[in-house]
């Protein structure tokens, strides 16, 4: 290791033929590669996930005319464009496999455009360009918290509404490109968003419309028409990278790289066979193409991300920071287990030729990956936001079929507790919600009469009013004041 370290080559494609040939390089010639796809957002889950998809797609020798051309609308993005730049739009994906770690160098992306509305709305313009791709987070969507629609209000969105032939976002550039595209006889381009938000097809869908709306050149219906939407389902850990993560690259591999990624060796992407003008044969890399996503979308949103909720709270009050230590404590395990098994799998549809089960198994697995080095704090973020989407909503379906809900109101407990601000050991639990201020506030308010905290009727909607969820609710969080935190989830394990 240390022999590699001293090295370590600077990543490009020049110096690929001098990579350790431990490192999977690219076997496809970067010149036979051409534009087929623009992303918006180059972050670490795209180059893990998509980025990665593709390069395996371009190994078996087809569809190469798919490469992507990355872009940003954000001032930020020139600092990603530039370290890519610098290495030839190459980047060294390792995969974090318990029984071995494993890199590639990923050459789908052969460009960056400019950091610049109008280079970005020409280069879409181009009829080679078929698919406009998206990863630029679950908040950047310009979704009313409140109505789950549009929000016109965003200022960024009334500039571009007001100044349609110079917008500053990402959907109102969508616009004016495929406006150009028009005028100039070319078909339009499919609008592919690959955040990780329910339904996300549709949410990009109403928010470029929501742009368009008001213009006096009938740009919304034409985009309504024309445009295909497809919703997806994504699904890869991918870790920020930081100084373990470069070392990891550098010493283990050999590699300099400015920008690497990790991530766990799962991926998955159900896709929506829904496009404008044509896609890649994704499919042959293990891409689920179906009708409808919403299933698979269901299936993770309950079971995976209700997961990472149910382990989050006891864990973070438990001073436990990291998630595969999490599973390894029995008591969050085993609230995890028996609430998933009791309440959260029973909830979801079954797919056929999907085993739930198995997919829970799959989820432990992926959880107690020491590798990844995933955090409690980062499960806990938001929770005002995530509570909502992976909660409430399993909590409403049981209930209105009559069926305990004694796990969930456990977990909606071990929340309110969290958000009091300390841990059960006293520690201080650190800001980690965009509206810590008022769950703190209601949190402590709840410690002596616990239907405060569901007087926050925006999270917890009708579940506010309902009685047999307030005396769930209300047991729960007086057993953890009164027992504490170990105690109450060990009665709760051993419920019968």
């Amino acid at each position: 290791m240390d022999e590699l370290k001293q090295m370590a080559k600077k990543l490009s494609l020049e110096t690929l033929k001098d990579i350790e040939s431990s490192v999977a390089i690219p076997s496809y010639q970067r010149e036979n590669l051409s534009a087929g796809i623009i992303h918006i957002g180059i972050g670490n889950f795209h180059r893990a996930h998509q980025a990665s998809y593709l390069h395996k797609l371009f190994e078996t020798g087809e569809d190469l005319d798919w490469a992507i051309v990355g872009a940003g609308v954000k001032h930020f993005d020139e600092a990603m464009r530039q370290r890519l730049k610098s290495q030839d739009w190459l980047t060294t994906l390792v995969e974090l496999d318990p029984a071995g770690f494993s890199a590639t160098v990923v050459g789908s992306m052969i460009d960056f455009i400019d950091i610049d509305p109008q280079a970005l709305i020409d280069a879409m313009a181009k009829p080679e360009i078929r698919i406009i791709s998206l990863t630029v987070t679950e908040g950047g969507y310009f979704v009313d918290a409140n109505t789950g629609g549009f929000d016109a209000n965003q200022p960024e969105v009334v500039f571009d509404r007001q100044h349609p032939e110079t917008p500053k976002t990402a959907f109102g550039i969508i616009v004016a490109a495929l406006l150009k595209r028009r005028a100039a006889g070319v078909s339009p381009f499919t609008v592919m968003s690959c955040d990780n938000l329910p339904e996300n097809g549709h949410v990009t869908r109403n928010t470029v419309l929501g742009v368009a709306q008001g213009r006096t050149d009938d740009a919304y219906e034409w985009i309504a028409e024309n445009v295909a939407f497809p919703n997806s389902m994504v699904d890869c850990i991918t870790p920020a990278t930081g100084d373990r993560e470069r070392a990891i690259v550098r010493d283990k591999f050999g590699i300099e790289d400015a920008a690497p990624v990790v991530c766990e060796p799962f991926h998955q992407w159900v896709l929506e066979d829904k496009f404008t003008n044509g896609r890649p044969s994704l499919e042959q890399v293990g891409v689920q193409f179906v009708d409808d996503v919403a299933p698979y979308e269901l299936m993770k949103l309950r079971i995976l991300n209700g997961g990472h909720a149910a382990i989050a709270y006891p864990a973070a009050l438990l001073d436990i920071h990291y998630v595969h230590d999490a599973m390894s404590d029995p008591l969050v395990s085993g609230f995890l287990n028996k609430l998933e098994h009791d309440e959260i799998i029973p909830s979801v549809p079954k797919i056929v030729g999907v085993s739930r089960n198995e997919y829970f198994k799959k989820i432990v697995e992926r959880f107690s990956n020491e590798a990844v080095g995933d955090t409690i704090p980062r499960l806990c973020f938001d929770g005002s936001n995530r509570q909502p989407k992976f909660i409430m909503p399993v909590i409403e379906d049981l209930l209105a079929f009559e069926k305990p809900v004694h796990g969930l109101a456990l977990e909606c407990a071990l929340w309110c507790r969290y958000c009091y601000g300390t841990s059960e050991s006293g520690q201080i639990i650190s800001e980690n919600d965009p509206d810590w201020a008022r769950l703190t506030a209601q949190a402590t308010l709840a410690k002596v009469d616990p239907l405060k905290w569901l007087e926050m009727d925006d999270i917890y909607g009708p579940l506010s009013i309902d009685e047999t969820f307030q005396v769930a609710f209300s047991r729960s969080l007086t057993a953890l004041w009164h027992h504490g935190v170990a105690a109450t989830l060990k009665a709760y394990i051993n419920e019968r």
